[in-house]
């Protein structure tokens, strides 16, 4: 038996009747419709883009910051009474009604907050698996200022200037505290450390009863870099520590240009900000006591320096 001539199965032909291939298979980045490809073209958008001057790019904590939810009928009523920024009012579906609800309802109405219906699964997404009992608070993130843009604020309100400065202090409600003393006593702001330290949070926001929406915050990469800057610009930089040089009765820098350093409650200020300290200052205690909560040492030593102030104009 003869073999018929022509292709034959699996051959792909032969001579002019052979099949074409494709050719090697493109890389990902050059597929039409790949992931890889549309990532690639974005880098390339980017790097194409003309970028801003140094002096021209907002100077703001580093990248979007997600917005902060407070849960649950109790810290949202107080959350809304201290004027904490919120964006909007979550509400369960069908929420049984009480006097907190409606309260809610009436703050959120008087702030134009605007109110919206969520099913019990979206507010559990929402709040993290907190409890929430059908209510939820949505604020935006607070907006720092820089601690340069800070220190010219305060040198044109005032001849001597007075900013506290925060060190190692991680509890929202020291922070709410001390600038509710801030506030109380004529200070010009606070400074917080990007790192190791309580940012403006709801919990800090509601224990300032509001004043956090009058006084302002700065943000420090680094600490003892931004107190060596504003103690360039002539300031003097005091520490409050419970190991200090001298009593606070004999702080005679309080009158003039002046940073308040507040430490930690038991670890006090850390090496590096201590060492950048023209001087520490204690707060002279009786009995047996050994120490004071931060807020409450950063309001007696903003007390005994407005005392001062006021007694020198």
């Amino acid at each position: 038996m003869v073999a018929k001539k022509g292709p034959s199965k699996g051959t792909g032909g032969h001579g002019r009747r052979r099949l074409a291939g494709k050719g090697p298979t493109p890389k990902a980045e050059e597929r039409t419709g790949h992931p890889a490809q549309r990532r690639a073209k974005a880098a390339a958008k980017r790097a194409a883009a003309p970028s801003r001057p140094a002096s021209a790019q907002p100077r703001r904590s580093r990248g979007p910051q997600p917005d902060e939810v407070v849960a649950g009928r109790n810290p949202v009523v107080e959350a809304l009474r201290a004027g904490i920024p919120a964006v909007a009012l979550y509400l369960a579906v069908g929420i049984e009604r009480d006097q907190r609800v409606d309260e809610i309802r009436k703050l959120a109405g008087d702030a134009h907050i605007p109110v919206l219906e969520a099913s019990r699964g979206e507010l559990d997404r929402l709040s993290g698996g907190a409890v929430h009992q059908g209510v939820a608070l949505s604020a935006r993130p607070y907006e720092y200022l820089h601690p340069d843009d800070l220190l010219r604020r305060a040198q044109e309100a005032s001849s001597a200037p007075l900013l506290i400065a925060l060190d190692g202090v991680t509890d929202p409600h020291n922070l709410g505290a001390i600038a509710r003393s801030a506030a109380a006593f004529g200070a010009d702001g606070l400074v917080v450390p990007e790192r190791r330290s309580v940012g403006v949070t709801a919990s800090a926001w509601k224990a300032s009863a509001g004043t956090l929406a009058r006084l302002p915050v700065a943000k420090a990469g680094n600490l003892v870099r931004t107190l060596t800057s504003y103690a360039e610009a002539g300031l003097m930089i005091a520490g409050l520590d419970g190991r200090g040089e001298i009593d606070l009765d004999g702080l005679e820098l309080a009158t003039g240009p002046l940073v308040l350093v507040v430490g930690a409650e038991g670890h006090g200020l850390s090496r590096l900000v201590g060492e950048r300290c023209d001087l520490t200052v204690r707060i002279p205690l009786a009995g047996s006591v050994e120490s004071l909560n931060a807020s409450v040492a950063a309001g007696v030593a903003l007390a005994e320096i407005a005392r001062r102030r006021r007694s020198d104009s």
